[in-house]
């Protein structure tokens, strides 16, 4: 029998997650990963205390061992420090796919594979197949408004061999039916919003706590001065709020489209069509990651440059050191430093990398 341990999040995805295993036979433990609690003391909301007790009550409610697994240092050391140091090295990092690799299926099945456990499950809206070589594919969740592969793009076989995925067949829906047939407290929680530690406090107000403000100036394409900024790791490519520019007797609305770390300056510009610099066709990807097997030659597939976007058809350029071009059919728009774009062919994910 497989013995099954599963990341609790105290929400009612990774709650029927484990009651599905259950369901289905296996061994199952529950157990929530303390990464963070949100210890600055920032204004927001950082409930860890009742997700853990939900959790907990989830775990009694179906019949599972339950635990807590602390992995606060590491988490600060291999998924906050990467999100400060992006920001203050001007880009705009993905915390969530990070903390994926590092945290759930790194740290996390670790723990479970030197603790006796044979795999680890979770809730996300995904699905894992066996290849008739012996291999895994990851493919997109059965709900495509809830699918959640992108997030797992820098993910490598063996940790989709020990991944278990039990609610990736369901839509949304079902699984609150489920929870709520099976009546579990937390059947009508809602879903966590924001960033994977911080939880609904805004970015730039977790960002102050770790990086000082280094205001300077915001200049248009010509490089007149049109205000001032705080720091440049407050503003993203594409970014059209909370500039601190007004718009001009047109009622043209600036944008940011780019970023001059040398002069530590903000370029913004009228966001309109054919915008210089907000828009790209080819972008250059780093650290590239594949599920099953890596893309050696020139090849046409699909690709979410953001989460969320809809799926794009690219041309796919491998170079060499885990570096890779990406050619666009159509346009994108504000494809920022730092973020991840997935790959895949169909439904099937093969993989990510960061851009350049």
């Amino acid at each position: 029998m497989e013995n099954i341990l599963v990341a609790m999040s105290g929400g009612v995805d990774s709650s029927v997650a484990a009651l599905l295993l259950k369901r289905n036979g296996y061994k199952v433990s529950g157990a929530y990963m303390k990464n963070w609690i949100n210890e600055e003391n920032i204004s927001g909301h950082c409930p860890w205390q009742q997700d853990i007790e939900d959790a907990r009550v989830v775990a009694d409610q179906i019949g599972i061992e339950f635990r807590i697994v602390n992995f606060m240092k590491e988490y600060r050391m291999r998924v906050v420090n990467y999100l400060v140091e992006g920001y203050r090295s001007g880009s705009t990092p993905n915390p969530d796919v990070m903390c994926n690799r590092e945290m759930k299926f790194g740290l996390f099945l670790n723990y479970a594979k030197d603790n006796g456990f044979s795999a680890i499950g979770t809730g996300h809206y995904c699905r894992v197949v066996k290849t008739t070589h012996g291999k895994y594919d990851l493919l997109e969740g059965a709900d495509k408004n809830k699918d959640q592969s992108y997030f797992l793009a820098m993910l490598n076989q063996d940790q989709l061999r020990n991944a278990r995925f039990p609610i990736g067949h369901l839509r949304k829906a079902e699984v609150r039916e489920i929870a709520k047939n099976e009546n579990l407290p937390n059947s009508n929680k809602k879903d966590s919003q924001g960033i994977c530690f911080i939880g609904k406090i805004e970015i730039n107000d977790f960002l102050e706590n770790h990086i000082p403000d280094n205001p300077g100036d915001i200049v248009n394409p010509e490089r007149k001065i049109l205000g001032q900024h705080q720091g440049l790791h407050r503003y993203t490519l594409g970014q059209r709020k909370g500039i601190g520019v007004p718009s001009n007797t047109d009622h043209k609305n600036y944008v940011v489209v780019g970023k001059d770390l040398g002069n530590n300056h903000l370029l913004v510009a009228f966001d309109e069509p054919g915008i210089a610099g907000l828009f790209s066709k080819r972008k250059d990807l780093h650290s590239l990651s594949f599920t099953n097997g890596s893309l050696d030659t020139e090849v046409a597939c699909l690709a979410k440059p953001r989460y969320r976007d809809p799926s794009q058809d690219i041309i796919f350029k491998p170079k060499d050191n885990n570096e890779a071009q990406v050619v666009f059919k159509q346009p994108q728009r504000a494809l920022a430093k730092g973020q991840v774009i997935a790959l895949y062919d169909g439904e099937k994910l093969l993989g990510g990398g960061i851009y350049r």
